[in-house]
């Protein structure tokens, strides 16, 4: 029996090479370091906000996390509207309205005395718009992209979170002295809308995006082979071992993320604000790329996918999370930016792991799973987050937040290990990929 004539499209374009992939690998690349940079703009000026207008931890910590209750809710329509109209038109629609508002951020903590209500809207609203990019990417490389060629591809375009935060950790420190926290905003945003300008000019065509609007205002119906096989999805342990080892490793990214600035900062109040926040970004950079290439290479040399994707895991999860148990028994400065650098630098695997197992598992819905993997990742960093800032403040230990990043760590490599596959699940029984 033959496929539908879709679900055939989406093999097909594993199969075949996309011809605009360089291009827009390195348009992705830096999209992604854009959106970086406008989210870690908060945690890089959350210290002299704090100071401006007067917040402890736990109210820091409520601005901080709030970003994931708006990201939380829009992970699943990404992906959802990625498979549908295409994640590239979802990616530069959202672009174009998170880089808005991160620009005009320092106007809304001005517009009145309740500086907490406002920052902690405009973070919710900025999860919102951001919450739909990585679950459309997804869906753009799964239908694009060759299996042989995904970990790398994957792992480049990713790197972007790194330059992202290398580029906010480096500028922002000189702006944040020099000008003060609002002209990072300024800068993010501004770049942002840059990009913008330049994928519509020359990489969409006004044709597609026009197009791609009607699509979403006519509501059209999803056809019957168009729609997601959830019992068939859901019955798969490996689909939920994918899920768990994501919600793991985003929980466990985004503490990081938005914590170590600020632990940095009190813990060695006279070092350098450009060095701890650039160098352990500087390292994840090649330790991304260099994961994205061995993953390839051995699935290359024969080695089965599940394998080298359950290795990628236990680099990403197990080893990352040593080295934050590490960063909670140091005193010393250079030891700590060790620690945190093969930390986050060591998570960056988790890109040739989980993040490459979910189009494994669905490339003709991958977008819609790793919006359901990414929702319930982003839901533990609400949690996380907020309660890695309720942990400091009741222990005044930074010991309870690198262990609560190991525990959560451990668990979703646990569950991967035991339970996690690399076979197509989303086929019919009469369509089976072996």
């Amino acid at each position: 029996m033959q496929p539908p004539p879709d679900e055939a499209r989406r093999d097909m374009a594993g199969d075949t090479q996309w011809p605009e992939c360089q291009a827009w690998t390195g348009t992705l690349l830096l999209g992604t370091c854009l959106l970086y940079c406008a989210r870690s703009s908060m945690p890089i000026c959350t210290v002299s906000m704090s100071q401006d207008f007067g917040w402890n931890k736990k109210e820091a910590g409520i601005v901080l996390s709030s970003f994931f209750w708006g990201y939380c809710l829009t992970q699943v329509v990404g992906g959802h509207l990625g498979d549908r109209i295409g994640g590239e038109k979802v990616i530069l629609l959202s672009a174009s309205a998170w880089g808005s508002i991160t620009a005009v951020t320092p106007l809304l903590a001005h517009l009145s005395s309740a500086h907490l209500a406002f920052m902690t809207f405009s973070r919710i609203l900025m999860g919102l718009l951001q919450g739909v990019y990585f679950p459309a990417l997804t869906s753009l490389l799964s239908q694009k992209v060759r299996e042989s060629e995904r970990a790398f591809t994957y792992s480049i375009v990713g790197a972007g979170s790194q330059f992202g935060t290398l580029l906010t950790g480096a500028v922002g420190s000189l702006l944040l002295e020099w000008y003060g926290w609002q002209s990072i905003f300024y800068f993010s945003g501004g770049l942002t809308l840059l990009w913008v300008w330049y994928v519509y000019r020359y990489l969409l065509s006004e044709k597609d995006l026009i197009l791609a609007l009607g699509v979403l205002a006519q509501s059209r119906p999803v056809s019957r082979h168009n729609r997601v096989p959830w019992r068939r999805l859901f019955r798969k342990p490996a689909v939920w071992a994918a899920v768990v080892s994501q919600l793991s490793a985003a929980c466990s990214f985004f503490i990081l993320l938005s914590w170590l600035p600020t632990f940095f900062e009190e813990t060695f109040p006279d070092a350098k604000g450009w060095i701890f926040n650039v160098v352990p970004w500087l390292v994840a950079i090649p330790a991304s790329l260099f994961s994205g290439f061995l993953s390839d290479h051995l699935i290359n040399q024969g080695y089965r996918a599940i394998t080298v994707r359950k290795l990628m895991q236990g680099m990403g999860l197990g080893l990352s999370s040593v080295f934050a148990l590490c960063l909670g028994h140091t005193s010393s400065f250079c030891e700590s930016v060790v620690f945190a650098s093969a930390s986050i630098g060591l998570q960056t695997f988790n890109h040739s792991g989980i993040s490459v197992n979910i189009q494994d598992l669905a490339p003709s819905c991958a977008g819609f799973l790793f919006g359901v993997a990414n929702t319930a990742g982003a839901l533990a960093g609400v949690v996380g987050v907020c309660l890695g800032g309720y942990l400091m403040e009741t222990t005044g230990s930074w010991t309870c937040l690198f262990n609560l990043v190991a525990i959560i760590s451990n668990l979703g490599l646990c569950t991967f290990l035991v339970f996690g596959q690399a076979q197509r699940v989303d086929l019919s029984s009469t369509h089976e990929d072996l």
